[in-house]
C-alpha cells in the first residue's frame, strides 16, 4: 500500500469499514448474529421512527468477507479518484450525502412498494435489513459519470466501456441479478445514491463550466 494512503479520506474510510466488519465479526461469534439488528437498516422500525441512528450506522456494516472486499475495491478506485478531483472536503460531503440519500430510498420505496412478495424482491421487503457503503460509493460513480463520461473503465473489472455507460449498465445489471437469483440487493439505495452523484456532478457542471469541460475532455482522451 502506497505511502501516504491513509492520510486521505479515502484510505480512512477504508480502515473504519474494515476495523467495524472484524468488531460486529467477532461480537457476532460471541454474542450470536442478532447484535447486529441493532445497526442495520430496518424500514419499518424507521418508519415508526425507531432506530433512527442505523440510517448512519448500516453504512460501516457489511453482510460478509466477499461484500465488504468488493465495496472498499470500489472505494479505493472511486474514492481516490473522486478525492482528487473535487478535493477533500467535497468528497467526504458527497460520500455521506450519498449514504443518507441512499438509506433513504430503501427505507421509502421497501416501505410503499415492499409489502408484495414481488415488491419485496424488487424493492427490499420493510423488514429486510440493509448495510453496505454500496449506496455512498454509487454516489461518487453517479459524479463521475457526469464530471468525466467518456473515462473508460472495466466494469465488474473485465468488460470495457466508458464511466456513464457502466454506472447506468451496473445499476440495472444488479436489479436484474436480484430478480433472477436469491440475493439480497439494495438496488433503490444504490439508486438514490447514482442521483445524489449526479445531481451533483451537474451542479459543479454549472457552477465551474470551464474546469469541468477540461476535466471531461482531459479523461475522454
Amino acid at each position: 500500500m502506497r505511502k501516504g494512503f491513509f492520510q486521505n479520506y479515502t484510505g480512512i474510510l477504508i480502515l473504519v469499514n474494515v476495523i467495524v466488519f472484524f468488531i460486529f465479526l467477532f461480537w457476532s461469534y460471541y454474542s450470536g448474529p442478532g447484535v447486529i439488528t441493532n445497526f442495520a437498516l430496518q424500514p419499518s422500525l424507521i418508519l415508526q421512527g425507531k432506530n433512527l441512528w442505523t440510517i448512519f450506522t448500516s453504512m460501516f456494516l457489511h453482510a460478509g468477507i466477499g461484500h465488504i472486499a468488493a465495496n472498499m475495491v470500489s472505494l479505493i478506485f472511486l474514492g481516490g479518484f473522486v478525492e482528487r478531483l473535487i478535493g477533500k472536503k467535497r468528497f467526504l460531503y458527497l460520500y455521506f450525502i450519498g449514504g443518507f440519500v441512499a438509506s433513504l430510498f430503501f427505507v421509502i420505496f421497501a416501505g410503499v412498494f415492499g409489502t408484495t412478495p414481488f415488491g419485496a424482491k424488487l424493492f427490499g421487503s420493510p423488514n429486510s435489513f440493509a448495510v453496505g457503503a454500496s449506496g455512498a460509493i454509487f454516489a461518487l460513480g453517479g459524479l463521475l459519470a457526469v464530471l468525466t463520461p467518456r473515462l473508460k473503465v472495466l466494469l465488474f473489472f473485465v468488460v470495457p466501456m466508458s464511466m456513464w455507460f457502466a454506472m447506468v449498465a451496473l445499476t440495472f445489471l444488479m436489479w436484474i441479478i436480484s430478480l433472477g437469483l436469491p440475493l439480497n440487493i439494495g438496488n433503490t439505495a444504490h439508486l438514490g445514491g447514482l442521483l445524489v452523484g449526479v445531481a451533483y456532478g451537474f451542479y459543479l457542471r454549472w457552477k465551474y463550466p470551464k474546469k469541468t469541460n477540461m476535466i471531461a475532455r482531459y479523461f475522454s482522451q
